[in-house]
């Protein structure tokens, strides 16, 4: 179960997150989403594997090409992908805290990788909806 609380204190330590399923197309919720977190200062890494330049910034086709630590990686992808990124997470040096999957979108595998390396998982949720909440 997740408690709001360490939600919270999670999340007032985070500064970089990544974004994969990045996409500036007005109208998706990855693009109000990855506008909200610009907006609230956090600093961004798009992830998309043919997009170079999303919402203006420097954009990379994966997560192991994003030249610093990561924080948080935000997941916008349908769920049977999100194993595959668990898999890309755990090659990062060091491991983000925080995999985000989306409102709807949830993985056992990704999760199991995951949790057992000690990066805290949430699914299915929304990240700007949370983060208002707190």
């Amino acid at each position: 179960m997740l408690h709001l609380s360490e939600l919270a204190a999670r999340l007032a330590q985070v500064k970089t997150i990544a974004v994969v399923g990045a996409k500036d197309v007005p109208g998706r919720p990855v693009d109000r989403v990855g506008r909200y977190l610009i907006g609230r200062g956090f600093k961004i890494f798009p992830v998309h594997p043919v997009r170079r330049d999303v919402w203006g910034l420097p954009t990379y086709a994966r997560l192991i090409d994003i030249p610093e630590p990561i924080d948080l990686v935000d997941v916008f992808r349908a769920p049977q992908f999100c194993a595959e990124h668990a898999r890309e997470v755990l090659e990062l040096n060091p491991l983000p805290a925080i995999f985000w999957m989306q409102s709807g979108i949830s993985n056992a595998e990704a999760r199991t990788l995951l949790q057992a390396a000690g990066v805290f998982v949430v699914e299915d949720l929304c990240l700007m909806i949370e983060h208002q909440h707190l």
